[in-house]
């Protein structure tokens, strides 16, 4: 592959290693048990139960619609960046010609320009099928909360048990969306690598450390996974 180095193949191997690590090690591994996806869950399972002892449900419906526009919205917008990156990826003599007048960017070949934005192009493309699975998931969401059994001294596990059901489904569609917005992450962190090999894996390795801030060491998972009576460190300052 003309201009295809050794260190591209390590900056790649990285990437991959980087992200599958941490993908694995927040949905089934170590860190699966914690964090901010883990405590907004139980938040969403809390939702059901409250929702299925209401008899009017239209608040529930609209807020789980505010959420699918969300992933409407991110889906959309993946659609429009793989177009934007498929145009490019005609043009790419003219950008490297354009590139080599950067004294910061690294001279490479046709192929190599190519590859990357497939690279880029294969990432979004990730990103949009996660959004769209997650919006799907959010309508069959509704319907279960349409389906839910008015509450009723004699249905309460029935209820119960139809409550948990929609907050695994919900928690399904908040696995996903989660999943996509993590793609644009590494998505941004990819174009270091129209830079250097190893702009790249600075910036993955960067991403990646904020990502796991933000899930494992944000205010917002103190201020989620605080119980009634517990003092956050929000309250302190």
């Amino acid at each position: 592959m003309p201009g295809l180095t050794p260190f591209d193949v390590v900056a790649v191997a990285w990437f991959f290693l980087l992200t599958c690590g941490y993908g694995y090690a927040t949905n089934k591994g170590s860190l699966s048990d914690s964090g901010l996806v883990r405590a907004i869950n139980q938040r969403r399972e809390e939702w059901m139960v409250n929702m299925a002892q209401r008899e009017n449900r239209m608040v529930d419906v609209q807020v789980l619609a505010n959420l699918a526009r969300g992933n409407s919205f991110f889906a959309s917008t993946s659609v429009l960046i793989t177009g934007a990156l498929a145009a490019l990826f005609g043009s790419v003599e003219e950008l490297q010609l354009l590139a080599a007048k950067f004294p910061f960017l690294r001279v490479t070949t046709v192929f190599m320009w190519q590859l990357k934005t497939l690279f880029l192009m294969g990432i979004f493309i990730y990103a949009f099928f996660k959004f769209a699975w997650a919006y799907r998931l959010a309508h069959y969401t509704g319907i279960m909360i349409g389906a839910t059994p008015i509450a009723t001294a004699k249905n309460k596990k029935q209820c119960a048990d139809h409550a948990a059901r929609a907050a695994d489904l919900a928690g399904t569609v908040g696995r996903h969306a989660n999943a996509g917005l993590r793609a644009y992450y590494f998505g941004i962190a990819t174009l270091g690598w129209f830079i250097h090999p190893l702009v790249f894996m600075i910036t993955i390795l960067a991403v990646i450390l904020v990502v796991y801030r933000r899930e494992y060491r944000s205010r917002a998972l103190a201020v989620i996974s605080s119980t009634p009576g517990r003092q956050t460190h929000l309250d302190k300052n």
